[in-house]
């Protein structure tokens, strides 16, 4: 009976795995199509929060790879993922600082109509990824960091709508560049609140 029970649990959790594997796999595919598409028109249209989304897109492509790798693994590899992620959101989040410094002295006003078309397919597509990750986001984890990857993204596309507003109305880049700060903050605070979780996790797996 006690067999019987452990093979049911064993197979639940492969079907679980199987499950979660699926949908990042889905939720891979569309960060990184998006990563390409918003980095070059941030880039072509020197918009900062357009280029920031897409450096978030990237970080969340290779945040849901490492969920990938781990996804079948135990608590601690998939604990560690998610330290990589909260690692690479901080090194995101730094790396945009430093550009949104530079864009204070050296770039032109972005193209307002661009933010918004851009920002506009980033968020539908970013709304379709956490509709897909929201039944799994307690699973674990691996998946908790996942979540809030995705709900990241929500943030900063609105931000990016926001923003694209403000400087059409006052003509000017301070609120692109303002938005591209908050992003920037806010990939810091989900990366310390990850790596707190994550480091609770290991202490508990190894006790």
């Amino acid at each position: 009976m006690a067999d019987s029970c452990c093979q049911k649990k064993g197979d639940d959790l492969k079907l679980l795995a199987k499950r979660q594997a699926n949908v990042l796999w889905i939720v891979l595919g569309i960060n990184l199509t998006m990563f390409f598409v918003e980095f070059a028109s941030g880039i072509y249209y020197q918009s900062l929060a357009l280029t920031g989304d897409s450096l978030d897109m990237f970080g969340d492509a290779l945040a849901y790879g490492s969920s990938l790798y781990v996804v079948s693994k135990g608590i601690s590899a998939k604990a560690r993922a998610s330290q990589f992620k909260a690692v690479l959101m901080i090194v995101l989040g730094i790396a945009f600082g430093v550009n949104a410094t530079y864009k204070v002295f050296f770039e032109a006003n972005p193209n307002p109509t661009a933010m918004v078309v851009i920002g506009v397919i980033a968020l539908g597509l970013n709304l379709v990824c956490l509709a897909l990750l929201n039944r799994h986001k307690s699973d674990d984890i691996n998946f908790t960091s996942v979540w809030l990857c995705s709900r990241n993204d929500i943030i900063a596309n609105t931000s990016v709508l926001v923003a694209a507003g403000l400087v059409a109305i006052t003509g000017t880049k301070w609120p692109d560049l303002i938005v591209g700060g908050a992003i920037a903050f806010l990939f810091l605070r989900s990366a310390f609140f990850i790596l707190k979780e994550s480091k609770s996790i290991l202490k508990e797996a190894n006790a």
